[in-house]
């Protein structure tokens, strides 16, 4: 379930609030009771490690030539 952050324009706290995504434009009340709240923007943070292959990827083949590196024109 998705976290909203908002802000109550009353006391100037910031809270959040896990809901599902059908109920993100719903009104909110802040922790204190006040109902004159805007949710925020927030940024999208992505946790963890990244994956990394065991081994590097081979080298491009190198040389001229339209077949990999073979001449194949006459």
């Amino acid at each position: 379930m998705p976290t909203y952050a908002y802000r109550c324009r009353v006391c100037t706290e910031t809270f959040e609030l896990n809901r599902p995504m059908s109920e993100s434009g719903a009104p909110a009340k802040c922790p204190a009771g006040h109902t004159d709240t805007v949710k925020l923007l927030t940024t999208v943070a992505l946790t963890g490690t990244a994956s990394r292959p065991s081994s590097p990827a081979p080298p491009p083949p190198s040389g001229g030539g339209c077949c990999g590196g073979g001449c194949c024109c006459s």
